[in-house]
């Protein structure tokens, strides 16, 4: 197997995870002031990677400026590293965060999505993608053909972690993502995405429906009241864990990295219910983590299995 070159600290690593989506910088605007942070939710998936231990390469696409760059350091202080061609904008990508008293946050944004077509030297155990990414023009025509590349070689996972604003009309992002589903294996909704997709359906049938259109593992999360993982032999209602919220920033993409983990180390026992509630309860700590701290800031490896081991609360 080829090493894959990246701009990672250890250039000769073979990846476990390629994520391919958008980087941005996320500007949050609270009743404390405005700061900004790098974000955008595949590249929140890489850095959450990165922190539980995943060698962890990210496919994007940046503007020479800072905030390319602090974008970049941030990704490398995880040791998540930049596949080629990643500088390829004229400036970075931007998401407006603003935050309500409880914590939520609602979002403006100023995004371009051009990646360039990349075919791996080897195909990792797992490739993630989402949101932006997969329905803005032009790229996410390289995405489908990535995935199009390397679904039947490894775990293809999917959460489309919609933005209204940005994905075109509801019809048309409904048939982007239903076309995407086949060439995918583990797709992610959150109860808002599911509600948005699918106004019609109860979160039940969306699980079910996304298995009809062929997905392996349909995953609706339901903030504090927990997630539901199903497959077609098994169905699983996991409760969230009790915390404190500071805002609910990259708590999703937290609970994505530690899913894709789970599927690392769990992918040769298939997806019994013994398997699920692990992955599931493990995720949900990491989201659980995420949301008592500001900003999208996921837990490391440590943190996770202390809080796991200890079934203790953050």
């Amino acid at each position: 197997m080829n090493s894959l070159n990246t701009s990672a600290p250890d250039d000769n690593r073979v990846l476990d995870v390629i994520v391919v989506g958008e980087a941005l910088t996320d500007v949050v605007v609270s009743s404390r002031g405005t700061s900004e942070h790098p974000g955008g939710s595949p590249a929140n998936v890489a850095y959450g990677l990165g922190r539980l231990g995943v060698s962890t390469g990210l496919l994007t696409a940046l503007g020479q400026d800072d905030r390319g760059a602090a974008i970049e350091a941030h990704l490398h202080s995880a040791n998540v590293g930049l596949l080629p061609g990643a500088y390829s904008l004229d400036r970075t990508s931007s998401a407006t965060a603003t935050l309500a008293q409880d914590g939520s946050a609602s979002y403006a944004f100023s995004v371009v999505w051009d990646v360039q077509p990349l075919a791996p030297a080897y195909v990792p155990q797992v490739l993630h993608t989402g949101s932006i990414a997969t329905f803005l023009a032009p790229g996410a025509n390289a995405v489908k053909t990535l995935l199009e590349q390397c679904h039947h070689n490894c775990i293809v996972t999917y959460d489309p972690n919609i933005r209204p604003a940005l994905v075109g009309s509801h019809d048309e992002a409904l048939a982007i993502f239903e076309d995407l589903i086949n060439l995918t294996d583990v797709v992610k909704l959150s109860d808002e995405d599911a509600t948005w997709l699918y106004p019609r359906k109860n979160l039940d049938d969306v699980a079910t429906y996304l298995l009809e259109l062929g997905a392996e593992l349909a995953i609706i999360t339901k903030g504090s009241h927990g997630s539901l993982l199903a497959t077609p032999t098994n169905r699983l209602s996991i409760p969230a864990v009790k915390s404190t919220v500071a805002d609910t920033i990259g708590a999703g993409d937290s609970y994505m990295a530690a899913l894709i983990m789970g599927l690392i180390n769990h992918r040769a026992n298939g997806f019994t219910s013994e398997v699920l509630e692990q992955m599931g309860r493990t995720a949900s700590m990491a989201a659980a983590i995420t949301v008592r701290r500001p900003g999208a800031n996921p837990p490391t490896i440590d943190e996770l299995w202390a809080h796991v081991e200890n079934h203790v609360a953050p």
